[in-house]
């Protein structure tokens, strides 16, 4: 599947300063990495994706779909991971966690779909243990397991790896490029991520500097950033 993301001439004003300006961006790649300095928008434009933020001016299309009038729709099939997992994990334990995410899905079918992500993350053992209690790696792994299990056609994650260690961070990140079935825009600060990706954009000063391969972005990047 595509990601069908078309922004053209975006601008997003937020408390009387300019977040966006003038962007217009079509992304097609299976894999698409968002990087740029602290600041630049790279956040901001990632939740124009799934309608976290709206547009001031300009329009968002994302498989067809506006963020911002269809939002139920996109909230469906965009799921959004984000930097800090306590923003997402809402329930005592993992298991309930997971299963918030399956409200409406008959019974039998919601408990063999957690159980099927429980396994895929490892977590047998920890189903019913406090969701508190996990370290930071695993809080993220199930944080990002809660937006698949919702079956989205498109994961969007922001700086998804930037609390962890080297270790959880190399295991979400293989998680989200290596066994990720569905398109993914990832926002990221990890260079080397980024370069495993089929393209990239480099946002700077809230418009986009670059956009293209990611070697020739991250290039252009470190030049910027020297």
């Amino acid at each position: 599947m595509s990601p069908e993301i078309e922004l053209q001439s975006v601008t997003l004003r937020a408390e009387g300063r300019t977040i966006l300006e003038d962007v217009s961006l079509r992304l097609t790649a299976r894999r698409t990495a968002v990087i740029g300095a602290n600041g630049s928008g790279k956040s901001s434009f990632a939740r124009l994706l799934n309608g976290l933020h709206v547009a001031t001016t300009g329009s968002v299309r994302v498989a067809g779909l506006d963020p911002a009038r269809d939002v139920r729709v996109v909230r469906r099939r965009v799921g959004f991971v984000f930097a800090d997992p306590e923003a997402q994990i809402l329930m005592p334990t993992p298991a309930e966690d997971l299963a918030l995410s399956l409200r409406g899905v008959a019974k039998d079918e919601r408990d063999a779909r957690v159980d099927a992500a429980l396994a895929l993350c490892g977590f047998e053992a920890l189903r019913d243990a406090p969701a508190s209690e996990l370290s930071g790696g695993q809080k993220q792994l199930l944080a990002l397991a809660s937006v698949l299990i919702g079956r989205p056609e498109l994961v969007v994650a922001d700086e998804p790896t930037t609390r962890l260690d080297l270790r959880n961070s190399r295991r979400i990140g293989d998680a989200l490029l290596d066994d990720l079935e569905v398109p993914l825009v990832l926002v990221t600060h990890d260079l080397d991520l980024a370069r495993r990706c089929d393209e990239a954009v480099l946002i700077e000063h809230g418009r986009v500097r670059a956009h293209g391969a990611p070697d020739d972005v991250i290039a252009d990047y470190l030049q910027l950033c020297g």
